[in-house]
Protein backbone atom coordinates (compact mmCIF):
# COMPACT_ATOMS: atom_id res chain seq x y z
CA UNK A 1 0.00 0.00 0.00
CA UNK A 2 2.83 2.24 0.82
CA UNK A 3 4.59 1.84 -2.53
CA UNK A 4 0.72 1.91 -4.52
CA UNK A 5 0.26 5.20 -2.09
CA UNK A 6 3.76 7.12 -3.47
CA UNK A 7 2.81 6.82 -6.73
CA UNK A 8 -0.27 7.85 -6.85
CA UNK A 9 1.04 11.19 -5.19
CA UNK A 10 3.89 11.37 -7.41
CA UNK A 11 1.58 11.24 -10.52
CA UNK A 12 -1.00 14.00 -8.42
CA UNK A 13 2.40 16.26 -7.47
CA UNK A 14 3.19 16.13 -11.22
CA UNK A 15 0.08 16.88 -12.85
CA UNK A 16 -0.64 19.89 -9.89
CA UNK A 17 2.83 21.48 -10.91
CA UNK A 18 2.93 21.66 -14.43
CA UNK A 19 -0.96 22.92 -13.99
CA UNK A 20 0.72 25.70 -11.75
CA UNK A 21 3.22 26.31 -14.46
CA UNK A 22 0.72 26.30 -17.22
CA UNK A 23 -1.20 28.73 -14.84
CA UNK A 24 2.20 30.74 -14.32
CA UNK A 25 2.86 31.17 -17.84
CA UNK A 26 -0.70 32.53 -18.55
CA UNK A 27 -0.08 35.70 -16.26
CA UNK A 28 2.20 38.44 -15.88
CA UNK A 29 4.32 39.28 -14.75
CA UNK A 30 7.25 36.67 -15.30
CA UNK A 31 10.18 35.44 -14.44
CA UNK A 32 12.64 35.92 -17.36
CA UNK A 33 13.97 32.00 -16.85
CA UNK A 34 10.45 31.36 -17.28
CA UNK A 35 8.78 33.69 -20.33
CA UNK A 36 10.66 32.33 -22.84
CA UNK A 37 8.66 28.39 -22.59
CA UNK A 38 6.13 27.42 -23.99
CA UNK A 39 4.15 24.65 -22.16
CA UNK A 40 1.43 22.48 -23.35
CA UNK A 41 0.60 19.13 -22.58
CA UNK A 42 -2.34 17.02 -20.91
CA UNK A 43 -3.45 14.98 -17.80
CA UNK A 44 -5.66 11.69 -18.38
CA UNK A 45 -7.60 9.40 -16.71
CA UNK A 46 -8.07 5.98 -18.15
CA UNK A 47 -10.76 3.24 -17.25
CA UNK A 48 -10.88 -0.18 -18.92
CA UNK A 49 -13.68 -2.63 -18.42
CA UNK A 50 -13.29 -6.17 -19.65
CA UNK A 51 -16.77 -7.81 -19.82
CA UNK A 52 -15.14 -11.50 -20.30
CA UNK A 53 -12.49 -13.80 -17.66
CA UNK A 54 -9.33 -13.43 -18.56
CA UNK A 55 -7.64 -16.58 -20.07
CA UNK A 56 -5.21 -16.74 -17.29
CA UNK A 57 -6.75 -16.48 -13.54
CA UNK A 58 -3.50 -13.99 -12.52
CA UNK A 59 -4.96 -11.36 -14.89
CA UNK A 60 -7.00 -8.51 -13.41
CA UNK A 61 -10.83 -9.29 -13.88
CA UNK A 62 -13.48 -6.60 -14.96
CA UNK A 63 -12.04 -3.61 -14.53
CA UNK A 64 -8.96 -1.24 -14.43
CA UNK A 65 -8.08 2.37 -13.81
CA UNK A 66 -4.97 4.37 -14.93
CA UNK A 67 -3.51 7.79 -14.87
CA UNK A 68 -0.71 9.71 -17.57
CA UNK A 69 0.72 12.87 -17.68
CA UNK A 70 2.80 14.52 -20.70
CA UNK A 71 3.65 17.44 -20.47
CA UNK A 72 5.63 19.09 -23.22
CA UNK A 73 8.33 21.98 -22.58
CA UNK A 74 9.90 24.59 -25.84
CA UNK A 75 11.55 26.93 -26.06
CA UNK A 76 13.83 28.55 -29.40
CA UNK A 77 16.21 30.95 -29.64
CA UNK A 78 18.21 32.71 -32.49
CA UNK A 79 14.40 33.32 -34.12
CA UNK A 80 13.65 29.54 -34.50
CA UNK A 81 16.64 28.16 -35.90
CA UNK A 82 17.79 26.60 -32.10
CA UNK A 83 15.21 24.67 -30.46
CA UNK A 84 15.07 22.46 -27.60
CA UNK A 85 11.59 20.41 -26.80
CA UNK A 86 11.34 17.91 -23.65
CA UNK A 87 8.18 15.45 -23.37
CA UNK A 88 8.37 13.41 -20.48
CA UNK A 89 5.60 10.55 -20.03
CA UNK A 90 4.10 8.72 -16.84
CA UNK A 91 1.65 6.48 -16.60
CA UNK A 92 0.59 4.95 -12.84
CA UNK A 93 -1.62 1.26 -13.64
CA UNK A 94 -3.70 0.56 -11.08
CA UNK A 95 -3.67 -3.21 -11.83
CA UNK A 96 -0.31 -3.82 -13.78
CA UNK A 97 2.90 -2.97 -12.46
CA UNK A 98 4.74 -3.33 -15.65
CA UNK A 99 1.83 -1.02 -17.23
CA UNK A 100 3.53 1.89 -14.57
CA UNK A 101 5.98 3.13 -15.83
CA UNK A 102 7.92 6.87 -17.37
CA UNK A 103 9.37 7.25 -20.49
CA UNK A 104 11.03 10.65 -21.85
CA UNK A 105 9.40 10.64 -25.56
CA UNK A 106 11.14 13.73 -26.65
CA UNK A 107 14.56 15.55 -25.20
CA UNK A 108 15.21 16.93 -28.72
CA UNK A 109 18.05 19.71 -29.20
CA UNK A 110 17.12 20.99 -33.19
CA UNK A 111 19.67 23.13 -34.87
CA UNK A 112 18.92 25.05 -38.49
CA UNK A 113 21.63 26.04 -40.80
CA UNK A 114 20.02 27.30 -44.06
CA UNK A 115 18.94 23.91 -46.19
CA UNK A 116 20.16 21.50 -42.98
CA UNK A 117 18.13 20.70 -39.45
CA UNK A 118 20.60 18.76 -36.97
CA UNK A 119 18.52 17.01 -34.21
CA UNK A 120 20.59 15.44 -30.90
CA UNK A 121 18.83 13.84 -27.89
CA UNK A 122 15.67 11.63 -27.82
CA UNK A 123 13.23 11.86 -30.39
CA UNK A 124 10.26 9.86 -31.93
CA UNK A 125 10.39 9.82 -36.09
CA UNK A 126 6.95 8.53 -37.74
CA UNK A 127 6.96 6.86 -41.00
CA UNK A 128 3.94 5.32 -43.02
CA UNK A 129 0.69 6.33 -44.56
CA UNK A 130 -1.95 3.46 -44.19
CA UNK A 131 -4.16 3.51 -41.34
CA UNK A 132 -3.91 0.41 -39.80
CA UNK A 133 -0.83 -0.81 -39.86
CA UNK A 134 3.08 0.96 -39.94
CA UNK A 135 4.89 -1.29 -41.21
CA UNK A 136 7.95 0.87 -42.01
CA UNK A 137 7.81 2.95 -39.38
CA UNK A 138 11.39 1.63 -37.78
CA UNK A 139 12.88 3.97 -35.92
CA UNK A 140 11.19 3.61 -32.51
CA UNK A 141 10.31 1.30 -30.26
CA UNK A 142 6.61 0.05 -29.61
CA UNK A 143 5.32 1.13 -26.33
CA UNK A 144 3.04 -1.82 -25.55
CA UNK A 145 2.05 -1.61 -22.37
CA UNK A 146 0.23 1.53 -23.68
CA UNK A 147 -2.15 -0.51 -26.15
CA UNK A 148 -2.45 -3.84 -28.81
CA UNK A 149 -3.14 -1.42 -31.71
CA UNK A 150 0.97 -0.85 -32.48
CA UNK A 151 0.60 3.40 -32.08
CA UNK A 152 2.50 4.64 -29.21
CA UNK A 153 6.19 4.98 -29.46
CA UNK A 154 9.00 5.32 -26.92
CA UNK A 155 12.00 7.28 -27.20
CA UNK A 156 15.12 6.90 -29.12
CA UNK A 157 17.94 8.44 -28.21
CA UNK A 158 18.89 10.37 -31.57
CA UNK A 159 21.32 11.78 -34.15
CA UNK A 160 19.34 13.01 -37.03
CA UNK A 161 20.48 15.36 -40.28
CA UNK A 162 17.77 16.56 -42.56
CA UNK A 163 18.86 17.91 -45.86
CA UNK A 164 16.58 20.07 -48.11
CA UNK A 165 16.99 19.42 -51.92
CA UNK A 166 15.15 20.26 -54.84
CA UNK A 167 14.98 16.83 -55.56
CA UNK A 168 13.69 15.72 -52.17
CA UNK A 169 14.59 15.72 -48.56
CA UNK A 170 17.06 13.47 -47.09
CA UNK A 171 17.01 12.09 -43.67
CA UNK A 172 20.25 10.93 -41.82
CA UNK A 173 19.74 8.41 -38.76
CA UNK A 174 22.72 7.24 -36.01
CA UNK A 175 20.90 5.38 -32.91
CA UNK A 176 23.51 4.52 -30.31
CA UNK A 177 21.40 2.91 -28.08
CA UNK A 178 18.61 0.18 -28.61
CA UNK A 179 15.40 0.63 -26.33
CA UNK A 180 13.76 -2.26 -26.30
CA UNK A 181 10.15 -3.16 -26.42
CA UNK A 182 7.69 -3.22 -23.19
CA UNK A 183 5.39 -6.21 -22.91
CA UNK A 184 2.24 -6.01 -19.87
CA UNK A 185 3.04 -7.85 -16.32
CA UNK A 186 1.79 -10.83 -15.49
CA UNK A 187 -1.65 -9.15 -14.03
CA UNK A 188 -2.18 -6.93 -17.33
CA UNK A 189 -4.85 -7.57 -19.71
CA UNK A 190 -4.13 -7.43 -23.54
CA UNK A 191 -1.06 -9.88 -22.82
CA UNK A 192 0.44 -12.94 -24.58
CA UNK A 193 0.35 -16.17 -23.01
CA UNK A 194 2.16 -17.24 -22.06
CA UNK A 195 3.93 -14.02 -20.59
CA UNK A 196 6.59 -12.54 -22.29
CA UNK A 197 9.87 -11.65 -19.49
CA UNK A 198 11.51 -9.06 -20.57
CA UNK A 199 14.16 -9.07 -18.63
CA UNK A 200 15.17 -12.33 -20.35
CA UNK A 201 15.94 -10.44 -23.68
CA UNK A 202 18.77 -12.01 -26.01
CA UNK A 203 20.61 -10.00 -28.26
CA UNK A 204 22.22 -11.58 -31.64
CA UNK A 205 25.04 -8.73 -31.46
CA UNK A 206 27.56 -8.84 -28.36
CA UNK A 207 27.11 -5.36 -27.73
CA UNK A 208 23.45 -5.78 -26.78
CA UNK A 209 21.77 -3.01 -26.98
CA UNK A 210 24.89 -0.46 -27.48
CA UNK A 211 24.74 -1.67 -31.10
CA UNK A 212 25.08 1.33 -33.38
CA UNK A 213 21.87 1.66 -35.71
CA UNK A 214 21.92 3.40 -39.13
CA UNK A 215 18.92 4.53 -41.59
CA UNK A 216 18.58 6.80 -44.06
CA UNK A 217 15.33 8.03 -46.11
CA UNK A 218 14.21 9.76 -49.14
CA UNK A 219 11.12 11.63 -49.12
CA UNK A 220 9.93 13.98 -52.01
CA UNK A 221 5.93 15.10 -53.29
CA UNK A 222 5.97 14.76 -57.34
CA UNK A 223 2.78 16.25 -58.42
CA UNK A 224 -0.29 13.69 -56.64
CA UNK A 225 2.04 11.27 -55.30
CA UNK A 226 3.94 11.64 -51.89
CA UNK A 227 7.09 8.89 -51.84
CA UNK A 228 9.50 8.02 -49.52
CA UNK A 229 12.33 5.44 -50.07
CA UNK A 230 14.41 4.13 -46.61
CA UNK A 231 17.29 1.85 -46.19
CA UNK A 232 17.99 0.29 -42.37
CA UNK A 233 20.73 -1.48 -40.64
CA UNK A 234 20.43 -2.52 -36.97
CA UNK A 235 18.43 -4.12 -34.15
CA UNK A 236 15.26 -5.25 -35.36
CA UNK A 237 12.54 -3.78 -33.45
CA UNK A 238 10.32 -6.89 -33.98
CA UNK A 239 11.84 -9.60 -31.22
CA UNK A 240 11.19 -13.23 -31.76
CA UNK A 241 9.97 -15.61 -29.29
CA UNK A 242 11.33 -18.92 -28.06
CA UNK A 243 9.48 -20.37 -25.11
CA UNK A 244 11.41 -20.99 -21.89
CA UNK A 245 11.32 -21.69 -17.89
CA UNK A 246 11.81 -18.26 -15.71
CA UNK A 247 13.49 -18.30 -12.83
CA UNK A 248 9.96 -19.82 -11.30
CA UNK A 249 9.83 -22.50 -13.28
CA UNK A 250 7.13 -20.98 -14.81
CA UNK A 251 6.56 -21.15 -19.11
CA UNK A 252 7.12 -17.75 -20.47
CA UNK A 253 8.59 -15.91 -23.85
CA UNK A 254 11.90 -14.83 -24.12
CA UNK A 255 12.19 -12.15 -26.90
CA UNK A 256 15.08 -11.99 -29.21
CA UNK A 257 16.48 -9.54 -30.79
CA UNK A 258 18.46 -10.36 -33.85
CA UNK A 259 20.66 -8.39 -36.16
CA UNK A 260 18.13 -7.20 -39.81
CA UNK A 261 19.12 -4.85 -43.25
CA UNK A 262 15.24 -3.34 -44.40
CA UNK A 263 14.28 -1.86 -47.64
CA UNK A 264 10.96 -0.03 -47.36
CA UNK A 265 9.00 2.75 -49.42
CA UNK A 266 5.62 4.39 -49.02
CA UNK A 267 3.58 5.99 -51.46
CA UNK A 268 0.21 7.59 -51.51
CA UNK A 269 -1.48 9.13 -54.18
CA UNK A 270 -4.26 12.01 -53.63
CA UNK A 271 -7.12 13.39 -55.42
CA UNK A 272 -9.96 14.96 -54.95
CA UNK A 273 -11.82 12.74 -52.45
CA UNK A 274 -9.13 9.88 -52.88
CA UNK A 275 -5.96 8.65 -50.95
CA UNK A 276 -4.59 5.24 -52.99
CA UNK A 277 -1.66 3.98 -49.96
CA UNK A 278 1.01 1.65 -50.03
CA UNK A 279 3.72 0.73 -47.89
CA UNK A 280 6.01 -2.07 -47.69
CA UNK A 281 9.26 -3.78 -46.95
CA UNK A 282 11.98 -6.36 -47.76
CA UNK A 283 14.36 -7.75 -44.55
CA UNK A 284 17.21 -10.01 -43.91
CA UNK A 285 18.27 -11.08 -41.51
CA UNK A 286 19.31 -14.01 -39.42
CA UNK A 287 19.04 -16.50 -42.14
CA UNK A 288 15.66 -15.26 -42.91
CA UNK A 289 14.68 -13.49 -45.85
CA UNK A 290 10.81 -12.08 -45.86
CA UNK A 291 8.61 -9.20 -47.35
CA UNK A 292 5.83 -7.17 -46.29
CA UNK A 293 3.28 -4.73 -47.40
CA UNK A 294 0.27 -3.19 -46.69
CA UNK A 295 -1.75 -1.17 -49.56
CA UNK A 296 -5.34 0.18 -49.36
CA UNK A 297 -7.41 3.52 -49.92
CA UNK A 298 -9.53 5.94 -48.61
CA UNK A 299 -12.64 8.04 -50.15
CA UNK A 300 -14.21 10.78 -48.90
CA UNK A 301 -17.67 12.19 -49.08
CA UNK A 302 -17.57 15.69 -47.88
CA UNK A 303 -20.72 17.47 -46.74
CA UNK A 304 -22.47 14.31 -46.54
CA UNK A 305 -26.14 14.61 -47.65
CA UNK A 306 -25.85 18.47 -46.64
CA UNK A 307 -25.20 17.90 -42.68
CA UNK A 308 -21.51 19.73 -42.86
CA UNK A 309 -20.18 16.10 -41.72
CA UNK A 310 -17.12 14.62 -44.01
CA UNK A 311 -17.49 10.61 -44.28
CA UNK A 312 -14.37 8.46 -45.59
CA UNK A 313 -14.72 4.54 -46.40
CA UNK A 314 -11.66 2.84 -45.92
CA UNK A 315 -10.10 -0.46 -47.09
CA UNK A 316 -6.76 -1.82 -46.80
CA UNK A 317 -4.73 -5.28 -46.94
CA UNK A 318 -1.52 -6.73 -44.98
CA UNK A 319 0.08 -9.23 -45.74
CA UNK A 320 3.26 -10.80 -44.67
CA UNK A 321 5.59 -13.42 -46.19
CA UNK A 322 6.24 -15.40 -43.12
CA UNK A 323 2.33 -16.12 -42.61
CA UNK A 324 1.63 -17.30 -39.73
CA UNK A 325 5.07 -16.97 -38.12
CA UNK A 326 5.25 -13.28 -38.60
CA UNK A 327 6.33 -11.09 -35.72
CA UNK A 328 2.24 -9.26 -36.10
CA UNK A 329 -1.00 -10.69 -36.71
CA UNK A 330 -1.87 -9.05 -39.65
CA UNK A 331 -0.57 -10.78 -41.99
CA UNK A 332 -3.02 -11.65 -44.34
CA UNK A 333 -5.99 -9.70 -43.54
CA UNK A 334 -8.41 -7.35 -44.91
CA UNK A 335 -9.51 -4.19 -43.15
CA UNK A 336 -12.69 -2.53 -43.67
CA UNK A 337 -13.85 0.63 -42.31
CA UNK A 338 -15.56 4.22 -42.42
CA UNK A 339 -14.50 7.53 -40.85
CA UNK A 340 -16.82 10.20 -39.71
CA UNK A 341 -15.29 14.22 -39.14
CA UNK A 342 -18.48 15.87 -37.68
CA UNK A 343 -16.53 19.41 -38.35
CA UNK A 344 -18.34 20.71 -35.29
CA UNK A 345 -17.03 23.01 -32.47
CA UNK A 346 -16.48 19.57 -30.72
CA UNK A 347 -14.15 18.36 -33.15
CA UNK A 348 -16.27 15.23 -32.93
CA UNK A 349 -14.67 12.44 -34.77
CA UNK A 350 -15.96 8.52 -35.03
CA UNK A 351 -13.70 5.58 -36.30
CA UNK A 352 -15.21 2.61 -37.14
CA UNK A 353 -13.99 -0.68 -38.71
CA UNK A 354 -13.31 -4.45 -38.92
CA UNK A 355 -10.26 -6.88 -39.61
CA UNK A 356 -10.91 -10.32 -41.25
CA UNK A 357 -8.15 -12.63 -41.86
CA UNK A 358 -9.97 -14.75 -45.05
CA UNK A 359 -6.85 -17.60 -44.26
CA UNK A 360 -8.06 -18.33 -41.13
CA UNK A 361 -11.05 -16.66 -39.76
CA UNK A 362 -9.90 -14.36 -37.24
CA UNK A 363 -12.14 -11.35 -36.62
CA UNK A 364 -11.97 -8.67 -34.68
CA UNK A 365 -14.03 -4.95 -34.56
CA UNK A 366 -12.72 -1.62 -33.21
CA UNK A 367 -14.52 1.39 -32.74
CA UNK A 368 -12.88 4.63 -31.52
CA UNK A 369 -14.50 8.10 -30.67
CA UNK A 370 -12.98 11.73 -29.37
CA UNK A 371 -15.16 14.76 -28.53
CA UNK A 372 -13.82 17.77 -27.18
CA UNK A 373 -15.85 19.19 -23.72
CA UNK A 374 -15.30 22.65 -23.21
CA UNK A 375 -11.86 24.06 -23.98
CA UNK A 376 -10.12 22.20 -22.42
CA UNK A 377 -11.09 18.61 -21.82
CA UNK A 378 -11.34 15.91 -23.98
CA UNK A 379 -13.45 12.32 -24.10
CA UNK A 380 -11.80 9.30 -26.00
CA UNK A 381 -14.04 6.33 -26.19
CA UNK A 382 -12.33 2.96 -27.38
CA UNK A 383 -13.79 -0.75 -27.93
CA UNK A 384 -12.64 -3.24 -29.26
CA UNK A 385 -14.28 -6.91 -30.21
CA UNK A 386 -12.59 -9.80 -30.30
CA UNK A 387 -15.16 -12.32 -32.63
CA UNK A 388 -13.60 -15.22 -33.53
CA UNK A 389 -9.91 -16.43 -33.35
CA UNK A 390 -8.00 -19.41 -34.83
CA UNK A 391 -5.40 -20.95 -32.29
CA UNK A 392 -2.69 -20.39 -34.60
CA UNK A 393 -3.28 -16.76 -34.88
CA UNK A 394 -1.14 -14.58 -32.26
CA UNK A 395 -4.82 -12.20 -31.60
CA UNK A 396 -5.43 -16.13 -30.34
CA UNK A 397 -4.08 -14.36 -27.15
CA UNK A 398 -6.60 -12.05 -27.08
CA UNK A 399 -9.39 -13.89 -27.92
CA UNK A 400 -11.12 -13.21 -23.99
CA UNK A 401 -9.62 -9.61 -24.08
CA UNK A 402 -12.53 -7.50 -25.69
CA UNK A 403 -13.22 -4.29 -23.86
CA UNK A 404 -14.37 -0.55 -23.87
CA UNK A 405 -11.72 2.13 -22.96
CA UNK A 406 -13.16 5.69 -21.64
CA UNK A 407 -10.04 8.50 -21.45
CA UNK A 408 -10.98 11.86 -20.22
CA UNK A 409 -7.81 13.99 -20.82
CA UNK A 410 -7.47 17.27 -19.31
CA UNK A 411 -5.31 19.84 -21.77
CA UNK A 412 -3.77 22.77 -20.51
Amino acid sequence: MPSRFNKSASILVLALLTRALAAQDEKAPKPSWWSEWDLSGYVETELRLFPDAPSDPRQLEDANLSFAIEPEFYREWNDGDLSLTMEPFVRYDLGDEERTHVDLRQFMLRRIYDSWTFRFGVGRVFWGVTETQHLVDTINQIDMVENIDMEDRLGQPMFNANWLTAVGTFDFFLLPYFRERSFPGLGGRLRTLPQVDADAALYESGLKQWHPDGAIRWSHVLGDFDLALHYFRGTSRDPVFRPFLDPDGQLALQPIYNQMHQGGMEAQWTREGWLLKFEGYVRDGRAQHFQAFASGFEYTFYDLFGLGMDAGVLGEYHYHSMGSNAPNPFNNDVFAGTRLTFNDEQDTTLLAGGFFDHQNGTASARVEFERRIASAFTIAIEAQKIIETDPNDLFHAFRNDSYVQMALRWYY
